[in-house]
Parts: C-alpha cells; sequence; structure tokens
C-alpha cells in the first residue's frame, strides 16, 4: 500500500476557536480538514507545515508543541499525519487551494464533515485538550 507522510495545522486563536478547511479537489474533496500538507525531502515536518500554510492560506504561523501522530488506512494509501499546536503569527487566512474554512469553537467542532483521519484529531482535541478550547 502506497505510504503518505503529512503534517497538519491545528491553528487556534485567542478565542480558543479551532482553523478547520473545505478540500477543494481530489477525491476527498468537500471533505474538512486541518490544513497542512506533504514532508518535501529534506523538509523537518516543522519546516514542511510552515511551508504549506503559507502557500495554501498565505499566512505564517508560529508552531508550539506537536499533538498527535494519526496512522489511518484510507482505501488507497496509508496516512501519516503529524499534528501540531499552531497559532497566526502573521496575516490572515486566504484560501488558496480549499473551497471553505471556518473557525469552530468548542460545541461546534462535530458541526463538519471530518476526513476520518482528521476526526481522530478532533476526538483528540475534544477529549484531551477540553481546557484549551474553554
Amino acid at each position: 500500500m502506497k505510504q503518505i507522510e503529512v503534517v497538519a495545522a491545528i491553528i487556534h486563536d485567542e478565542q480558543g476557536r479551532i482553523f478547520a478547511t473545505q478540500r477543494g479537489y481530489g477525491d476527498m474533496k468537500d471533505g474538512w480538514e486541518f490544513p497542512g500538507g506533504k514532508i518535501e525531502p529534506a523538509e523537518t515536518p516543522e519546516e514542511a507545515l510552515k511551508r504549506e500554510i503559507l502557500e495554501e492560506l498565505e499566512t505564517r504561523i508560529e508552531i508550539e508543541k506537536l499533538i498527535t501522530t494519526v496512522e489511518w488506512d484510507y482505501p488507497k494509501f496509508h496516512l501519516t499525519m503529524h499534528c501540531f499546536l499552531c497559532h497566526i503569527e502573521s496575516g490572515h487566512p486566504v484560501l488558496l487551494e480549499h473551497e471553505a474554512a471556518r473557525w469552530l469553537e468548542k460545541g461546534e467542532l462535530d458541526d463538519v464533515d471530518w476526513l476520518p483521519a482528521d476526526r481522530v484529531v478532533v476526538d483528540e482535541l475534544k477529549n484531551l485538550f477540553a481546557f484549551m478550547l474553554d
């Protein structure tokens, strides 16, 4: 099975909201996810995440810490997704690759149709980091 390694940004704001994006392309078009992308050769996960968010959202982020690494088998590939808690350092998200985005409050995390691997992260956020979202 094909293996894909990616990074994802769990971007939060001062109000404790989490930034979610809706895919605008590919097999999983319209699914909701945490923004990010593939790690290029010779990149660290942190470097890849900063590059991807700048490319996808024209926004600079500051990475706070690794929250979790999700291993998920999709029908066509195995995904390894490193998820980092982040906040915006400069800029405002501009959707260059996504069709929609939302800032979600704690009680709204289930309001979007998350992709399966991202759902794992949402469940962990709700269970382990509820204090961050209050």
